[in-house]
């Protein structure tokens, strides 16, 4: 039991401090933005990709009333056994959260009136259903699995790269559809937003100038079972192109690097690339139309009283 038209309910949790940075990956991803914490859309992702989403769900049915949501549900056969779970564990927008002993009400309600083996321990497929601006959503649920938290820990490391998180959510702004898409990080280090990305299945490459921080890089991606190219060099001397570059850039408080160089890698990296994600910790306005790009998309990433910049350029 499909609908035609298919449709995703995502739900999110983030920080206060992350609300910009889950938006901006929202666009990316959707093409639009929700201010609470949940989405609907007809677009499909892997909730485990975002390090915001908590579940989603695949809408199978839907109907305004209770009854009629029930009736739908005493015509449903699952394939297998099951189990079903309300969603409304937190305020859906309009719809405040619904308390802990009435969803359990409901979902007995649910489970008794599908034509199936309820298996509550170890059910071969889970079911949710949400209510959501006065109309209730059933289909399939699956969760978010926080993949990028086992990447916390590298072998690696070095205290002013990017948070996994962080590093996650700008692989997804970079490249929301990785099919066909072939990437760069340009200036990779310890090779943060590789490890991201690959384990995405994104097509990236790396590259640093730092023959330390390249080996690291690549020990940091065999230490997860990922592999992927990183090459010692600057950015001149890539000769390929590529659909998307991605820049962490150099900062001036911890590294040598000029204002002049950082226009360089600027400069460069419109040369390989059509579309660039700069993470900055300082305004680059200017020099981002100097390199021949347009700014279409930005966001403060903060973190405590530090901010960085995401900027997404074409």
């Amino acid at each position: 039991m499909k609908p035609a038209n298919q449709e995703f309910i995502y739900t999110y949790i983030r920080h206060i401090d992350e609300h910009d940075l889950c938006r901006l990956e929202m666009r990316s991803f959707f093409g639009t933005h929700s201010e609470s914490n949940v989405l609907k859309s007809e677009v499909k992702i892997d909730p485990s990709r975002s390090p915001f989403m908590k579940e989603r769900l695949e809408v199978l049915w839907s109907c305004e009333s209770w009854e009629g949501f029930l009736s739908q549900a005493g015509d449903f056969i699952p394939p297998t056994t099951f189990k079903t779970t309300c969603l409304n564990t937190m305020d859906m927008e309009e719809t405040k959260k619904i308390p802990h002993p009435d969803r359990r009400k409901l979902e007995r309600e649910v489970g008794e009136s599908i034509q199936g083996e309820a298996d509550l321990l170890e059910p071969s497929i889970e079911y949710g259903f949400i209510q959501m601006n006065g109309k209730w959503y059933f289909g399939l649920l699956e969760r978010s699995l926080p993949i990028w938290k086992s990447h916390e820990q590298k072998p690696h490391m070095y205290s002013t790269a990017l948070s996994t998180r962080l590093a996650r959510a700008v692989a997804n702004i970079a490249v929301p559809h990785p099919a066909g898409i072939r990437a760069i990080d340009p200036c990779c280090g310890i090779g943060t937003v590789l490890v991201e990305a690959r384990s995405m299945g994104i097509d990236i490459v790396g590259r640093d100038i730092n023959p330390l921080v390249c080996k690291g890089s690549r020990k940091n991606l065999a230490y997860f079972g990922l592999s992927g190219e990183v090459v010692k060099g600057p950015i001149a001397e890539v000769s390929d192109t590529y659909d998307v570059a991605i820049i962490d850039m150099p900062y001036n408080l911890f590294t040598h690097i000029t204002s002049e160089g950082q226009q360089s890698i600027l400069t460069e990296a419109r040369r390989i690339t059509d579309k660039l994600v700069v993470v900055t910790i300082e305004p680059m306005d200017q020099m981002i139309q100097n390199a021949g790009f347009t700014i279409v998309d930005r966001c403060i990433a903060k973190k405590g009283t530090f901010e960085r910049q995401v900027v997404v350029c074409e």
